[in-house]
């Protein structure tokens, strides 16, 4: 199938409203016809001789738990593009429209989607929804930490996905950048600012497991962890939420999020529309991209 692309250069941004869903009306809308829960969760691991490695949540999701009838989103394999240069590396339109597909989801259907973390796997599958072309989709607030918190009921074992769905992809290329816009933004040829949402440890140099540490020169840090509240791991609203993400979106103009893998700068990119700032990408390589370039500059602030 050849997918469309949205010619115009931006595009109104979704409702904020609609960006997410409360536990409280997942629960009052559990089994409406058409609604599709998604767990997108990922596990981090330690790897053998150090450094990280990535698990599917799959194995979790089937013993430890769901939300009732929420149907796993492999977003390792499935959700990204496996033959990618990097880890999470974004799918084409084709391959989007087969994952879409595979959860039960069509051009009609009202995607709810949540992970076990802090939102950062949720938000990824948001952003990748909104990417091509479909806003019927809200990250759950708090995800399934608050869920549990609140004793809500959970599930184990396999739930099926609903057969002979078909999901058209509509491409909006400006929701990401690459490797050279970056590189123009560096050389002051585009006006934008860079937003890293890794830890603060990780942003200044002091910790990372890659071989190259520091932050893209130029970037404000902003955390996806302290994007969220500590107690109800819900997304920060408000005056609260304006102030966190001010330092990234002072100038007013384009922001470009990025992180590890642009999973994080996923949850950063919700923060920023939820906070009303419509013109924002994500750098999909991020610095997995950018430090395998040993040419590629990095910024340490660490002592």
């Amino acid at each position: 199938m050849s997918s469309p692309v949205r010619p115009s250069p931006a595009f109104p941004s979704p409702a904020t409203s609609s960006l997410l869903v409360s536990t409280q009306w997942l629960t009052d809308h559990q089994g409406a016809e058409d609604l599709v829960v998604l767990d997108a969760t990922v596990l981090q691991v330690s790897a053998p001789g150090g450094g990280q490695r990535w698990l599917s949540g799959y194995d979790q999701y089937l013993v430890v738990g769901h939300l009732p009838g929420a149907i796993f989103a492999n977003l390792l394999d499935v959700f990204s593009d496996p033959d990618g240069g990097f880890d999470f590396a974004r799918p084409s339109a084709e391959q989007f429209e087969r994952a879409a597909a595979s959860v039960g989801i069509d051009n009609h259907t009202r995607v709810i989607v949540y992970d076990g973390s802090v939102g950062q796997w949720a938000s990824r599958i948001w952003w990748l929804f909104r990417s091509f072309g479909y806003d019927n989709v809200s990250v759950l607030d708090g995800g399934l930490t608050k869920w549990k918190a609140e004793l809500r009921p959970t599930r184990t074992g396999h739930v099926a996905a609903r057969a002979g769905r078909r999901f058209e992809a509509v491409v909006r290329p400006e929701l990401w950048v690459d490797k050279a816009f970056v590189e123009s933004v560096l050389a002051g040829d585009t006006d934008a600012s860079l937003v890293c949402s890794l830890p603060a440890a990780e942003f200044s140099g002091e910790a990372g497991a890659r071989p190259r540490r520091g932050h893209i020169p130029g970037s404000v840090s902003l955390p996806a962890g302290r994007l969220v509240d500590r107690a109800t791991n819900a997304f920060l609203r408000g005056d609260e939420l304006t102030a966190r993400v001010a330092p990234a979106a002072a100038s007013g103009g384009r922001v470009v999020t990025y992180c590890g893998a642009g999973i994080a700068a996923a949850a950063s990119a919700l923060a920023l529309t939820l906070a009303g700032h419509g013109d924002v990408a994500i750098f999909d390589g991020s610095l997995n991209e950018w430090t395998a370039d040993e040419n590629a500059p990095l910024a340490v602030t660490v002592a």
